[in-house]
């Protein structure tokens, strides 16, 4: 069996851990903290300056997003989100006010210097409805039908099991819950090869999904009203995009509701007599 997802995985990991190490190193400089270079198309710039004004320095510095989910999720009041691949923090902290003290963010995230830097920025915050978790997207630690919004920043490109991931998004989903992510997102005549040329795993883009591919892996999962609206280019035929689909309020009907009647096929006693 090939090592290759394991050794993708390990290189975005150390990736990932080398930028949490850069921002918490660069928090005890004179200035505080810098913001990890990647480009315009990535990273704190796409946050509005009142939103990054609100968090601390370092959950703004690590933000290595191609989006603003937060933004494109509608959080209300209340709710229980859940943002995959969260990083230094910043959209579990800003969603963590949105949804007040009713509501609850967590984190998930398999590095664990990140980890220690977003559970650092939590405290700098005084955030006390929000809770980090270390684990893979592919085997998220919560139980079934406990969140009621999932969002990501530019993190589920990463994976290189989606089915898995876009199967753990549904099932920890209450019904009716749904996703409001950013992803990076290929157009649909570019083959995997071409993608691959436009960059590598940690840059964000090899590993994306066509625009069809993605819609039918939702689709697959369980999803229905998928959407997935481009926002901005990130290289050639390369989208950051807005994905936006729900998991459908079902409730099955069980023995619990039918009548006794009709589950004795009509007789008080079944069979037809007693």
């Amino acid at each position: 069996m090939s090592d290759q997802p394991i050794d993708l995985r390990e290189t975005v990991r150390e990736r990932y851990a080398a930028a949490a190490v850069q921002v918490a190193e660069g928090g005890t400089a004179c200035c505080g903290p810098q913001a990890i270079e990647i480009d315009d198309n990535f990273g704190s710039t796409l946050y509005a300056p009142d939103e990054r004004d609100a968090l601390p320095a370092e959950a703004v510095a690590a933000s290595l997003g191609c989006g603003n989910p937060t933004a494109v999720a509608d959080l209300h009041e209340g709710e229980r989100v859940l943002d995959l691949g969260s990083g230094g923090g910043i959209d579990v902290l800003l969603s963590a006010r949105r949804v007040g003290p009713t509501g609850k963010a967590y984190g998930l995230d398999m590095t664990e210097e990140m980890l220690a830097l977003a559970l650092a920025n939590q405290k700098k915050a005084g955030a006390t409805n929000v809770e980090f978790l270390k684990g893979t997207i592919e085997a998220i630690p919560l139980p079934a039908n406990t969140i009621d919004v999932v969002i990501s920043n530019c993190v589920i490109n990463l994976s290189t099991d989606k089915p898995s991931v876009f199967a753990e998004m549904f099932r920890v989903l209450a019904p009716g819950g749904r996703i409001g992510i950013s992803d990076v997102v290929a157009d649909d005549e570019l083959s995997p090869a071409q993608r691959a040329e436009r960059g590598d795993y940690v840059g964000c883009i090899a590993g994306a999904l066509s625009f069809a591919e993605y819609r039918e892996g939702l689709a697959a999962a369980g999803f229905t009203d998928i959407a997935l609206t481009p926002t901005h280019a990130v290289a050639d035929g390369m989208h950051s995009a807005i994905v936006r689909a729900i998991k459908p309020s079902t409730t099955p009907r069980t023995l619990v509701q039918v009548s006794a009647t009709e589950a004795n096929g009509g007789s008080c006693c079944g069979g037809g007599g007693c």
